[in-house]
């Protein structure tokens, strides 16, 4: 049953991964609120209202209150409302979630953005090594069924780009940094993560995205020509 959470309200984006992490955490804690999309061509006053730094999605407004910045509002979430912990308990434990949540955003989507999308081929390989390098990071992390054990913590919401949006981006670009053979723990725990249904039902349509990506990515060849 979702739990009595005061008004609280999101503005997204339905392909972003960002804002699909703040869904599917308030989804794994039962929290009622209520989805404005957002054009991002055309963003509305209210956006601009909270979140003027940025402009950007994902923006949370709990009670009024805005937030923004997506693994910002993920420890909010987790703070304001007990049920179903995302971040451990004990200081070291949620120190060390922290840093690799931090480390998915700092180090592995800038890298797998420029294995994916760059197109001078030296920049692109370097690109590739960089993705490599930053997954084979992870891997050796991953001990358990997730990074949050038994069940999905903040490192693995922070993760779902990794699990979802990168195969479908592999597929339009025709690269391959996720495998089976190279990455046996996260491979399959890309396929646990977004086979668990809360994940699955807050995850964009996948054809759509890859129609998306696809099309990026050959107006990225027309361009660089």
């Amino acid at each position: 049953m979702a739990k009595d959470s005061g008004e609280v309200q999101l503005f997204g984006l339905g392909g972003s991964p960002f804002v699909r992490r703040v869904q599917i955490a308030l989804k794994l804690k039962g929290i009622q609120y209520t989805y404005f999309e957002e054009d991002i061509r055309n963003k509305s006053d209210l956006l601009l209202k909270y979140n003027p730094v940025h402009k950007k999605v994902p923006v949370l407004v709990h009670n009024g209150k805005p937030l923004a910045e997506s693994l910002v509002i993920l420890e909010y979430i987790d703070e304001t409302w007990e049920n179903y912990p995302i971040l451990p308990q004990q200081p070291y434990e949620k120190a060390l979630a922290r840093f690799w949540s931090r480390f998915i955003d700092d180090k592995c989507l800038p890298a797998i953005s420029k294995a994916a999308w760059t197109m001078d081929k030296v920049e692109r390989e370097k690109g590739i090594e960089e993705s490599i390098e930053a997954l084979q990071f992870l891997e050796n992390e991953l001990k358990h069924k997730f990074f949050g054990g038994e069940t999905i913590g903040l490192v693995d919401i922070a993760g779902a780009y990794l699990a979802f949006w990168l195969p479908v981006i592999e597929e339009a670009v025709g690269l391959k940094l996720l495998s089976s053979d190279k990455f046996p723990k996260l491979h399959k725990w890309s396929q646990e993560f977004t086979n668990n249904p809360v994940v699955k039902e807050n995850l964009p349509p996948r054809d759509k995205l890859l129609g998306f990506f696809k099309a990026r990515y050959a107006a990225s060849i027309t361009t660089s020509k």
